[in-house]
């Protein structure tokens, strides 16, 4: 018999280290899928708030911030991306966009029951295909392919209303101490921060499941 979890999955489709962890949590339900069958909820997280419609070069951020080669800070990701079986090359992106529209169609696939893949794709055009994710025409094409018609697509990632909605609930998540991302929250109860290893975030499945499990009633006397 197969426990069943809830997962809540904050990240931000911007954040390599968020692919990685998306990834590896993926790997970790497969490993598991005998014992435990999971319902993932996506939170959004602003990696940085203050991008521009137009986005940010990332090796000029990171020359201004940190005074290195963005190579250099880039190569514990990418060596992490190839074992978890990404051939991730940052250098392919040298775009930051933001967010606030792609979360908002994630928000909206829940209910189609398509935000797995959608977050799986997001993430994939972003880093390997160079995708701008942060153009509303684009993301309607995206979604296209995740129940949604373009026009549905489109009218939703255009409403303020919409996006406010968005933006409200990522300064929720950073105010409620969520600091850094992906940020995983095993049935309400157990949280595990970073792109942890897949037996890590194995171990906490079956922490949170056994959290879960009824006691064993004491014996008749």
């Amino acid at each position: 018999m197969t426990a069943s979890i809830s997962i809540d999955l904050f990240s931000d489709f911007v954040c390599p280290w968020c692919f990685i962890g998306g990834v590896r949590l993926e790997q970790a339900l497969a490993g598991l899928a005998s014992e435990v069958t999971a319902e993932i909820a996506y939170h959004p997280f602003f990696l940085d708030p203050t991008t521009p419609p137009g986005g940010v070069s990332i090796p000029k951020m990171l020359r201004e911030k940190y005074g290195a080669d963005p190579k250099q800070i880039w190569a514990r990701a990418e060596a992490a991306a190839r074992d978890s079986g990404i051939a991730l090359d940052l250098s392919l992106q040298p775009m930051m966009y933001p967010t606030a529209a792609a979360h908002t169609l994630m928000r909206h696939a829940e209910a189609k029951g398509t935000e797995r893949a959608l977050a799986a794709e997001l993430f994939r055009l972003y880093f390997l295909e160079a995708v701008n994710i942060g153009d509303a025409t684009v993301l309607a094409g995206i979604a296209a392919r995740h129940g949604f018609n373009h026009d549905e697509a489109l009218a939703v990632l255009s409403s303020e209303s919409e996006l406010e909605l968005t933006r409200e609930a990522a300064i929720s998540a950073a105010q409620g101490g969520i600091r850094g991302v992906p940020f995983f929250v095993f049935d309400g109860k157990l949280a595990v921060s970073g792109a942890q290893s897949v037996s890590v975030l194995q171990s906490a499945i079956r922490q949170a499941v056994a959290q879960a499990a009824p006691s064993e009633p004491p014996p008749a006397v």
